[in-house]
């Protein structure tokens, strides 16, 4: 992996963090949230959208036509399975149960469908940035499991980690092997998710409204961040980075958002969580310098 597709996926899992901590704050308006956020990515990105198309050239044919709807699936389901869980459970359950499954069955599927090469030091990479968000998480201590509702998001983290590692392998599949620029790869499948939710939202616009209030500037920022994120992830893959790489890297986040905790809200810095840190820096390290 370059040292630029590396700082594509690094700048993509700040972000990604980011986006995530303002989701969390919103968790009660559930799938009007996710709506909403939809309908801001929709109107911000299109600028962009339509200059990619005006000046590139795009292959449209029926296997594209299925991808983009596969990933809309998807992705709706993962953003809805994500506020649930938000909904259900606390954020440092959740979050990195999602962020760790994704990348180890992301990398399977890169391995079986993509026919990516695993390399011992890409493999080595992949353990360490699990093992880090597995010390970052529970710190040693897994007694957040048996905590009423701790089960409920253990449940839909992995239930979001699945989805994610789904909509990856085919979202990289859309960019490397169809060829589908990943900011119209992004978009299109957004504006079809739009077309999914409508007609549950706007059903009830009045509670719909309800729902919103005080959150529009987070959907705002989400609408915003969200895309970008994953855009700089399909863009490093693009440039030809590997699937079986870049999906665990990205788990990055998980650190980030270990030190928004320190930073931000004021949560004990542990040995646990320094461990954590280090151990997943390293296995990101092992993976910009891996062949796959």
């Amino acid at each position: 992996m370059s040292l630029l597709s590396l700082s594509l996926v690094v700048l993509a899992a700040f972000i990604h963090a980011t986006w995530n901590l303002l989701s969390k704050r919103a968790a009660d308006a559930g799938p009007t949230f996710v709506f909403a956020s939809n309908v801001i990515a929709l109107v911000l990105y299109l600028p962009w959208v339509g200059w990619v198309l005006a000046y590139n050239a795009h292959n449209w044919s029926l296997p594209v036509a299925g991808c983009l709807v596969l990933s809309a699936i998807l992705h709706l389901a993962y953003n809805l399975c994500l506020q649930r869980g938000y909904q259900v459970a606390d954020l440092s359950v959740v979050y990195p149960i999602a962020r760790g499954t994704g990348p180890l069955l992301s990398s399977v599927g890169a391995f079986i469908l993509l026919r990516e090469t695993p390399s011992a030091q890409g493999i080595l990479g992949l353990l360490a940035v699990v093992a880090g968000i597995g010390f970052i998480t529970t710190q040693g201590d897994l007694s957040a499991f048996r905590r009423p509702r701790g089960l409920d998001g253990l449940r839909w983290g992995t239930a979001t980690g699945s989805l994610i590692a789904g909509y990856t392998v085919v979202d990289g599949y859309c960019v490397k092997m169809l060829g589908i620029h990943p900011v119209v790869l992004d978009w299109l499948s957004n504006l079809l998710r739009f077309f999914m939710l409508a007609p549950i939202v706007l059903s009830n616009w009045s509670r719909a409204k309800e729902k919103m209030k005080g959150h529009w500037w987070l959907a705002f920022w989400v609408g915003l961040l969200s895309p970008l994120s994953y855009i700089l992830v399909l863009s490093a893959i693009e440039m030809g980075a590997p699937l079986s790489l870049v999906a665990p890297a990205r788990e990055m986040s998980m650190m980030v958002g270990a030190m928004f905790g320190m930073l931000i809200l004021g949560e004990r810095v542990t040995a646990w969580r320094v461990v954590g840190c280090a151990i997943l820096i390293g296995g990101v390290v092992l993976l910009g310098s891996a062949k796959a």
